[in-house]
């Protein structure tokens, strides 16, 4: 599987995967040593920084909220470390604002979650000129709005009346829908 990457890749096949979920992130870096890329593996804006400091990657995958900070900070440092590495935001709430603001910070795609090794490696290798292809399997439009619910519930400290104010739904209709299992 290297072999049919390794030409996409170029000489420099250094990835930086920067999410805090330590089991998603050492899963895509097996995947993506797989594919020919020399991942290196890091938990939080900190170690992102001082690993972009040291050594910029050609290659990166952040996610968009970490622990410490936010995953924007790192594509800003990376950028300005290194103008040519591709970079790929990698979140759980995919927001047309945080894709905007993602994008002109300097990434080069946007992936929501759940995101595969194969939709990490197209996005990383698609051409600038072309849109990579869709995913595989993106998430249904019922699991983006049980996931974007449950977001603002979440920042709401899980206050239904609140949640249902911010979000524009009755109240009652909101606790039908928390009531129930997310689609998948």
């Amino acid at each position: 599987m290297a072999e049919n990457y390794a030409e996409q890749i170029g000489p420099d096949a250094s990835l930086l995967l920067v999410d805090d979920d330590e089991i998603f992130v050492t899963r895509l870096a097996r995947a993506m040593e797989k594919r020919g890329f020399q991942p290196q593996t890091v938990l939080s804006v900190a170690e992102a920084m001082r690993h972009i400091a040291q050594t910029p990657p050609a290659y990166a995958v952040i996610d968009l909220r970490l622990e410490d900070g936010s995953g924007l900070d790192v594509v800003e440092a990376l950028r300005e470390a290194r103008a040519d590495a591709r970079i790929i935001v990698l979140t759980g709430y995919g927001a047309i604002a945080t894709a905007v603001a993602a994008v002109k910070m300097g990434a080069t795609d946007y992936l929501s979650k759940p995101a595969d090794a194969n939709d990490v490696t197209s996005a990383l290798l698609s051409s600038s000129e072309l849109l990579p292809p869709p995913p595989e399997k993106p998430m249904s439009a019922d699991r983006v709005r049980w996931e974007h619910i449950q977001r603002v519930y979440e920042q709401c400290d899980r206050n239904v009346s609140e949640t249902a104010r911010r979000l524009h739904m009755h109240r009652r209709t909101l606790q039908r829908i928390l009531a129930k299992r997310g689609p998948k």
